[in-house]
């Protein structure tokens, strides 16, 4: 019975693998997309534009600074579950090949545990590469956002 259970359990981990390196490849090309989106906001930004709370603000007056913090979460909210969820992703690309490279290892094919160790590692790197530039961007931004909400509050009492 045992042993039945931790086939069935080997065997489920193995189908995760293909699943978990697709999503680490768009997590990768998300990042860099990302990159791209903020330095071009970031020039935007020394040009005096791309500011989006303030831009809301000045459309709707009316908003509170608690519509304007949840706008600005949701602004965040994909780029920080990236930055969350990409590293536990490539933990999981590296465990799922290590089962099958230290059973190629035990059998003495070399060759297999290479391979294994090839996507394991190369998983991880790319994983922890995503994470760095997205958890990277999200700072900024954060901090970003808050400057601009410091800077609603101030014209905000500037206009009563």
């Amino acid at each position: 019975m045992q042993s039945l259970i931790e086939t069935s359990m080997y065997q489920l981990s193995q189908v995760f693998l293909i699943p978990t390196l697709a999503l680490i490849t768009l997590l990768f090309l998300y990042a860099f997309w990302t990159l791209g989106h903020f330095a071009m906001q970031a020039w935007t930004r020394r040009k005096g534009g791309g500011r989006p709370l303030l831009a809301r603000w000045r459309a709707s007056p009316e908003l509170s600074a608690d519509a304007l913090d949840l706008a600005a979460h949701k602004l965040l909210e994909r780029l920080r579950i990236a930055s969350r969820v990409t590293p536990m992703l490539g933990l999981v690309a590296t465990m799922i090949p290590m089962g099958p490279a230290l059973k190629s290892l035990s059998d003495g094919n070399f060759a297999a545990v290479s391979e294994n160790l090839t996507v394991a590692f190369s998983a991880v790197i790319l994983a922890l590469l995503a994470a760095s530039i997205t958890y990277w961007v999200v700072n900024v931004r954060r901090r970003w956002l808050a400057e601009e909400l410091l800077e609603v509050e101030a014209l905000r009492g500037a206009v009563l």
